[in-house]
């Protein structure tokens, strides 16, 4: 069935299809233990040719090693930079193929979007996905049987700086700075779901790292926070 036709469905149907999956998510990953003393970055969105090797830079210059949930298609478009993450020991993360919304995907396009998303991103990279992050949080009853087969956790996040709304560099810092306690993934953008996210994240990430850093918490990858 279409995106279209799901549209049409009684809303009772699609609610429990769309809706009704969340309480799965309850056993998905949201944040590692509390008193890890340990939190992750995770970025979604890319890779963008323009914003994430300024990214890795700057991960690399503060030894860090963080997690990229990648868009299929795009990893498809840049081999050579999704190679480079993983080459640089960054965990790798599956956001579908081309970040549709699930809630609006019947079982064969979240089949096609999860299994097609793996599979460019593995094969861009070297290195099949460890872990999966579903578009703007958004799962349907369809997807949580795909990702026990693929053995990618669903994993969601603690603190997101910028959400659907645009917020600049020094808010999305003091963000980071009130919100991050041990155990925390924050999640962001290193490619311009929300105009202008891949410039204003890089703006602030490294007044995040040292926000973070002066919270007494190291940045690890998700394989060791969780």
């Amino acid at each position: 069935m279409n995106q279209a036709a799901w549209l049409l469905l009684p809303p009772a149907v699609w609610a429990g299809y769309a809706w009704g999956s969340h309480a799965l998510t309850l056993a998905s990953a949201w944040r590692g233990p509390r008193l890890s003393g340990k939190a992750a970055l995770t970025f979604d969105d890319g890779p963008d040719p323009s914003h994430t090797p300024r990214v890795l830079d700057v991960l690399g210059a503060h030894g860090i090693t963080a997690t990229f949930f990648l868009i299929g298609e795009r990893a498809a478009r840049e081999p050579a930079l999704a190679r480079r993450i993983a080459e640089e020991g960054h965990d790798l993360g599956n956001h579908t193929w081309s970040h549709r919304s699930l809630w609006l995907s019947g079982p064969r396009e979240t089949a096609r979007q999860v299994g097609q998303g793996h599979a460019a991103i593995a094969e861009a990279a070297g290195a099949a996905p460890r872990f999966f992050r579903p578009p703007w949080g958004m799962t349907n009853l369809a997807l949580f049987p795909l990702l026990k087969r693929l053995r990618t956790p669903c994993v969601f996040w603690t603190v997101q700086t910028e959400g659907r709304r645009p917020a600049a560099g020094a808010l999305q810092i003091e963000r980071a700075r009130r919100r991050t306690r041990g155990g925390a993934i924050l999640d962001l953008h290193d490619a311009d779901g929300v105009p202008g996210a891949g410039v204003r994240l890089l703006e602030a990430l490294p007044g995040m790292i040292a926000a973070i850093r002066s919270l007494g918490l190291s940045l690890v990858p998700l394989r060791e926070l969780l």
